[in-house]
């Protein structure tokens, strides 16, 4: 297994802030989750609802551009990282430390859970 490649969160709020359009955004934490706190631009795709998206997710996603994924602390997002290289994606990083460590070292409006 190759190692999965991590995004800091000040990298992940510079890249936000350039409005770059070219990276796939997805959070695959539970809707309660992100009822709790959420970043504007990440689709949802719950990782308990994975029989549900994971056939469409070629035609929702393009595999060649860049995906970031983001959980709550970066496990669920490292385990959907991995899937999505062995599913063909080319590009794609963890956000390390998940939308808890956006929450602490980038933007405190963020609600930690």
């Amino acid at each position: 297994m190759d190692a999965i490649s991590q995004i800091t969160v000040e990298e992940l709020a510079l890249r936000l802030a350039e409005k770059d359009h070219q990276v796939q955004l997805i959070d695959v934490r539970e809707s309660e989750e992100v009822a709790l706190a959420a970043i504007e631009g990440f689709q949802l795709l719950p990782l308990s609802e994975f029989a549900q998206w994971s056939g469409e997710i070629k035609t929702r996603f393009n595999p060649n551009e860049e995906t970031l994924v983001m959980c709550h602390h970066g496990i669920r997002s490292a385990q959907m990282c991995q899937w999505l290289l062995n599913n063909g994606f080319t590009n794609v990083k963890n956000i390390s430390g998940g939308i808890d460590a956006y929450s602490l070292k980038v933007d405190r409006t963020v609600p930690r859970y």
